[in-house]
């Protein structure tokens, strides 16, 4: 979810070496998704030689994205979602056997919201202004399995309202996700067994958005991002499984901090933030910290937004998804990781 940040900032001034800045974290950076109109929100497969992400596919009527695998070596993707509606949040089960994603294909009206979209789209190119960026909690988004070759597909929720941005924990029993099935202003957590049952809520932070959930690799804890501090601007909170233990990890007011990702030792995390509190329109980075002392280190220096970051299953390659080298709409990108030394 929410790759379509990355529509709505203008690329910071970053320093001419950003490329030496990046060097000691990202060696081998390449460019892996290309021939779609936008692509992003990837995750690997458990045996790292594949991924998963969402993409607007180019000339095909539908301006939203859909859900896409793909084999690093062959470099061809496959889509795994209808076609229909809107899509977000895909996941691999990590014995790999089975996918998860939400859509709202199930919406009896999804294609009568491709004309509004177009004809947003040809308005900001008319008038040369971007849209404010709002993040659509579509009621009719739901969370699906499905075989990695999108067959077998059924709906894992139920409930009226956004269901989404959903995981799977360590052991694939679970899944973590987001949803505002009790109160359409209040987006918690929830955890549900992995065959949709046993759903049970783990937030408690009404009025407010909690999402983008992922188990830390014990499988013992939950990290997020919440607004619950200042509405509209995102901080990162962990969570036992329990519900006990809710608390920011970060706490910077006029910065968005979102996506974080957990690292092997469930000591660090990888994140994107960027400070709107400047009075320029900010450029998005990747951060990596330690949750126990709260200190970060800037991964990412390059001209455009770098969003999402994900690890792969040996912990030795990052994925994120990004606007650099000029590549506008976002692109997914791959590159070798090296953890900052403390």
């Amino acid at each position: 979810m929410l790759a379509v940040l990355l529509a709505s900032f203008a690329v910071a001034a970053e320093p001419a070496d950003w490329e030496k800045a990046e060097s000691p974290y990202l060696k081998n950076t390449t460019q892996v998704t290309k021939d779609f109109a936008r692509a992003g929100e990837g995750y690997f497969s458990p045996d790292g030689k594949t991924i998963i992400f969402q993409a607007e596919e180019k000339d095909t009527g539908n301006p939203f994205y859909q859900i896409f695998t793909m084999s690093l070596e062959s470099g061809r993707p496959y889509r795994v979602s209808t076609g229909v509606g809107k899509t977000t949040c895909s996941f691999f089960r990590p014995d790999g056997k089975k996918v998860i994603f939400a859509s709202s294909h199930l919406d009896p009206d999804a294609k009568k919201q491709y004309e509004e979209e177009y004809r947003l789209r040809k308005e900001e190119k008319e008038t040369g202004k971007r849209r404010p960026y709002k993040w659509d909690f579509d009621p009719y988004m739901t969370i699906f399995e499905a075989n990695p070759d999108g067959t077998d597909l059924k709906p894992l929720t139920h409930a009226e309202g956004y269901n989404a941005e959903g995981s799977y924990s360590p052991d694939g029993k679970q899944i973590v996700f987001t949803s505002n099935r009790d109160a359409a202003d209040s987006l918690e957590i929830y955890i549900m067994d992995a065959d949709g049952g046993n759903v049970r809520k783990l937030t408690d932070a009404p009025h407010c958005y909690n999402g983008g959930p992922f188990f830390s690799p014990d499988g013992k804890r939950v990290i997020f991002r919440s607004d619950r501090k200042k509405p509209g601007f995102l901080q990162i909170h962990v969570i036992n499984l329990d519900g006990t233990g809710d608390k920011a990890l970060t706490d910077e007011p006029t910065w968005n901090c979102w996506a974080p990702y957990w690292y092997k030792d469930g000591m660090h995390i990888i994140y994107c933030a960027a400070d709107h509190g400047t009075g320029m329109r900010p450029n998005y980075d990747l951060y990596w910290m330690n949750i126990d002392t709260a200190k970060k280190v800037r991964i990412t220096y390059a001209p455009g937004a770098d969003v999402l970051p994900v690890f792969s299953p040996d912990y030795k390659k990052l994925m994120w998804t990004s606007t650099r080298d000029g590549t506008q709409p976002s692109q997914l990108y791959i590159a070798d990781f090296t953890p900052p030394e403390e």
